[in-house]
């Protein structure tokens, strides 16, 4: 399974992911890229701004209100 693919289905699953979870549960450190690329495959990926402790970051989830998007990869 590839990044791509253990990112999508942890999306499918209705949790978020961030540059540092996806770090250590994927050995991921380009997420923005794999979630561009999810992005240009027709997956509609919100990004929600998280504040805390004197810095912030981004975190990715798939959106709820639309079906469009292609079936989930196995």
């Amino acid at each position: 399974m590839t990044q791509k693919d253990a990112i999508l289905t942890h999306l499918q699953e209705g949790k978020r992911i961030s540059p540092l979870s996806a770090l250590r549960e994927f050995s991921c450190m380009r997420l923005a890229s794999r979630i561009y690329d999810l992005r240009s495959e027709g997956y509609p990926i919100e990004t929600v701004r998280v504040h805390g402790k004197g810095c912030h970051w981004a975190e990715y989830k798939l959106a709820q209100s639309n079906d469009n998007y292609p079936a989930p990869v196995k």
